[in-house]
């Protein structure tokens, strides 16, 4: 079953779908989407790695599109739907800190935050809810986001046949691992943010 997906991963890679994916989750991840666009960006990177940069810069594109979205989630529709958002990411009671954290390290908070495991739709829905800076908001995603995904391209270059050995032989258990640090990245989210 793991194999089989890695395989359909890996033929997405090489379809004409590839980067339209990996743009729609990266952008859905941004903004309401659970799952980081990491977990089809490693795997189209692995299969293809001369098009490991492409797919950052793509994932890193629409990330801050989906940012966007989530700002005005945040801005205009809090009271239904970010509201909704942040009490199923568990936050709902921590708005009154946030806001203080946000009013004196809100850039700092965007950026730690957008290059970790902590689901990034709760900077961009708060960062509209409290009304930050937009352009400043938008040019820190840049920054934070296109360091993840850059980040993400150039390990998979540097020790790229490694890992895609290793994701071939037991994607499962790479999979497995790179959702335990996303749950890992959810629990310290609710502990710390």
């Amino acid at each position: 079953m793991s194999i089989s997906f890695y395989a359909r991963v890996k033929a997405l890679a090489d379809s004409p779908y590839a980067e339209a994916a990996l743009a729609a989750i990266a952008f859905a991840e941004s903004s309401f989407f659970p799952i980081p666009p990491d977990v089809l960006l490693a795997p189209m990177a692995l299969a293809d790695p001369r098009r490991a940069w492409r797919f950052a810069l793509i994932a890193t594109v629409a990330s801050v599109l989906g940012g966007m979205l989530g700002y005005a989630i945040g801005a205009v529709l809090y009271n239904t739907l970010g509201q909704w958002l942040i009490d199923l990411y568990g936050y709902g009671a921590k708005m009154e800190a946030l806001k203080q954290t946000y009013a004196q390290w809100g850039w700092l908070v965007i950026l730690v935050k957008g290059v970790t495991p902590i689901p990034y739709k709760l900077v961009t829905i708060t960062s509209g809810l409290l009304g930050y800076n937009f352009p400043l908001f938008v040019a820190l995603s840049v920054i934070t986001r296109g360091a993840r995904f850059f980040l993400v391209a150039g390990i998979l270059n540097w020790f790229g046949e490694p890992l895609r050995l290793a994701m071939e032989r037991n994607f499962a258990a790479v999979l497995g691992g790179f959702v335990a640090l996303v749950v890992v990245g959810f629990i310290v989210a609710v502990k710390v943010f």
